[in-house]
């Protein structure tokens, strides 16, 4: 996976930018992360901070989505100068929430043709030929794009790595269905985005047979959106021990959050330390069950 060959130490945390793209999300503890006036120019001056400060720590995947309010804008006002950094993105939800930090929808999903032409279109405005990985976000077992063959032409020909995030119990099926697309003999998905954390970690055995078969991994909600914040740095030390995993996204919404995340790059954890850590699985309907309940604040 060439996008992440290199990527070593601290470089393999990323950056996710889905809490400091719009004003409202699901993590806990937002009320007391984030500035209680949630403009614009505010967020966009704490994207900018986490950026710069992950930048110079040593961090270089930075991850968005056309969802994530004005992440991708944020994101891209921020590249020049920074030419070492990697620019993810994902396409197919539609953000709606009109930068309210509650709406009756936030987010409006769909994985056909029509959505990935216009999003590709909005995203190529904003970040041109710095958008390095472009990944379906959120498939599960029933979208349509894993089955819809002229998506998956347009997709091999966008020219960003082709990638998709997963969410949901049933990510070990969309994963290994992701897995056995092809177009003209070649693997159409060379990324996989998946939730993996201590609470849910059911999509392991997927994610290894991804990263045997050469896609990259990138592990994203290793704190179970804040629900594991009080031992963050050990929740994504445990990510990065496992040996599937090529990246993994810290969500940091404050500088204090990132410079704790971080420190899990230097964490060693013996083999009994990840089986004590193995015993806070939960069941991964349960688990599911609980985040879909979360408030955005």
């Amino acid at each position: 996976m060439d996008l992440f060959d290199d990527f070593t130490g601290v470089a393999r945390i990323g950056l996710g930018l889905a809490a400091v793209g719009r004003p409202g999300y699901i993590n806990l503890g937002r009320t007391r992360d984030l500035p209680p006036d949630r403009t614009t120019e505010a967020m966009r001056d704490r994207a900018h901070d986490l950026m710069d400060r992950a930048y110079a720590a040593g961090v270089r995947y930075f991850d968005a989505a056309r969802s994530y309010g004005r992440a991708e804008e944020f994101l891209a006002s921020w590249l020049p100068g920074h030419d070492r950094a990697v620019a993810g993105s994902k396409w197919g939800y539609t953000y709606t929430a009109d930068w309210r930090v509650t709406a009756d929808v936030h987010e409006v999903k769909d994985h056909g043709v029509a959505a990935f032409d216009r999003q590709i279109t909005e995203s190529r405005a904003l970040l041109g030929d710095g958008l390095a990985l472009y990944q379906i976000h959120s498939v599960t077992p029933d979208s349509p794009a894993l089955t819809d063959r002229e998506l998956h032409r347009r997709l091999a020909g966008q020219g960003a790595v082709v990638g998709l995030s997963t969410s949901g119990p049933a990510q070990a099926d969309a994963i290994r269905a992701a897995l056995a697309i092809e177009v003209d003999g070649h693997s159409l998905f060379r990324s996989v985005q998946a939730t993996w954390n201590l609470l849910e970690p059911s999509a392991g055995p997927a994610l290894a047979e991804a990263h045997a078969a050469g896609v990259a991994v990138i592990v994203k909600e290793a704190m179970a959106n804040g629900r594991l914040a009080d031992r963050d740095t050990t929740a994504l030390a445990a990510a990065l021990h496992q040996p599937w995993a090529t990246i993994v996204l810290s969500g940091a919404a404050t500088t204090a959050q990132l410079d704790s995340n971080l420190q899990a790059a230097t964490v060693t954890l013996s083999d009994t330390d990840l089986e004590q850590l193995n015993t806070l699985a939960e069941p991964a309907a349960d688990y599911w069950k609980t985040r879909s309940g979360l408030p955005w604040t």
